[in-house]
């Protein structure tokens, strides 16, 4: 087991101290990286542009204390963890109106941009509030896995909050300088590993906290195959833009031509040619491009039409999963999110659990997305973890590896 699956399994087994700990360490986090929208965004009152790839920060801040609060205070029906009954009663929220202003399943998301919302500083008393009734709460609750499903639910939907506001903030270009949120430079040669044909189960099979949509596993059979040893760099991704392939539609999906049509690129996004270089931006600053970083915030057109031009594809979620969970010392992993060839689809079995916005709404129409990246939680690294986007989304932090044709 590589540190990345280490991290996450611990994450996801934690005892009620650990978690307490995770708990305050993410509202940390979540706090700093506001703090920078505040002071960068001070002139425009922290307003940033409608965008369905952004939301209001103030209305992010807000969203991640309300979830909190609406699993654990509020849910009278915690009790029964996964099995709660979602239209179970809730107590009343601390904030009269806060249902209205902060379910992200009944707030229309073009809506946020003008809704009353608190201050800042009236937002982080309520979170100061929610977090000290969660961790009052948590020193009650036995330590076992259905005990303490809805606050390790709450803690990952932090975490996936706060990785949303890095990536809106390299949108932004607002400036991030925590180390821990900066890419890393691969250090290990691209290799082909081999993987024989046989069967794999899919999906978590066991104890601790799992997403609704990692159930139910099964066995599934796969092909032999060869895969990369970890995720393409900069350096094999820009032959093929010098090489003119953003215009030769030969390497491009239907999708993939209709998305650069609409959108006329000619090379990924936050990179510009400096001459005969490159460069990349970086949380506003533009950087010489270290060719051995991974390549980044790449659409999902934009990773195939590389495997079309290099003869080779995107691997199957279950192919990168087996990958990664037998071959731990050689397939790195955790530098960038990798496109799969998977539809985010269910596995047979899938019963939705009480958050149910979480999977089902989005099943058939986004793509599947494994690992994890520089700008991900290391409690949020799992190998098992589904993460998934539409295919034009390039603002994530996101790249690929390939398998053998």
């Amino acid at each position: 087991m590589n540190q990345h699956t280490q991290a996450g399994t611990a994450t996801r087994r934690s005892g009620k101290d650990a978690l307490a700990q995770a708990l305050r360490d993410s509202r940390r986090d979540t706090l700093a990286t506001f703090a920078v929208y505040e002071s960068a965004l001070e002139r425009t009152g922290l307003a940033v542009p409608q965008s369905a790839q952004l939301n209001p920060p103030l209305w992010e801040l807000g969203h991640i204390g309300w979830f909190q609060e609406y699993w654990l205070a509020r849910n009278a029906d915690h009790a029964r963890a996964q099995h709660a009954d979602p239209d179970a009663p809730r107590r009343a929220s601390q904030r009269g109106n806060a249902d209205a202003l902060y379910d992200s399943g009944r707030v229309a998301h073009d809506t946020r941009w003008s809704l009353p919302l608190p201050d800042a500083n009236a937002t982080r008393d309520d979170l100061e509030a929610q977090l000290a009734g969660s961790l009052a709460m948590l020193g009650t609750l036995d330590g076992d896995d259905a005990a303490l499903y809805f606050h390790r639910l709450v803690l990952l939907h932090e975490d996936m909050h706060h990785e949303a506001a890095l990536y809106s903030a390299q949108a932004l270009g607002l400036p991030i300088s925590d180390a821990r949120w900066q890419a890393q430079a691969l250090t290990t040669p691209r290799v082909d590993i081999a993987l024989d044909a046989g069967p794999w189960r899919l999906g978590h099979d066991g104890a601790g906290f799992a997403f609704d949509n990692e159930l139910v596993a099964f066995e599934a059979m796969l092909d032999a195959t060869r895969i990369d040893s970890r995720v393409v760099s900069w350096a094999e991704f820009l032959p093929f833009v010098d090489a003119g392939g953003y215009a030769d539609a030969r390497w491009w999906s239907d999708a993939g031509r209709a998305w650069l049509k609409q959108h006329g690129l000619q090379h990924p996004r936050y990179l510009r040619r400096d001459g005969a270089a490159w460069q990349r931006e970086s949380f506003g600053q533009w950087l010489t491009l270290d060719m051995t970083l991974p390549a980044c915030h790449l659409t999902l057109h934009e990773a195939q039409a590389w495997c079309a031009w290099a003869g080779r594809r995107l691997p199957s979620e279950a192919q990168w999963e087996r990958a990664a969970l037998t071959q731990p010392e050689a397939f790195d992993w955790g530098s960038v999110w990798e496109w799969t060839a998977s539809d985010f689809v269910p596995y047979a079995g899938f019963v939705a659990h009480p958050y149910r916005d979480y999977s089902a709404p989005w099943f058939g129409a986004r793509t599947v997305l494994r690992g994890a990246s520089f700008l991900t939680q290391p409690r949020m690294h799992h190998a098992r973890y589904r993460n998934f986007f539409t295919a034009e989304r390039n603002d994530v932090a996101a790249g690929f590896r390939s398998c053998a044709a």
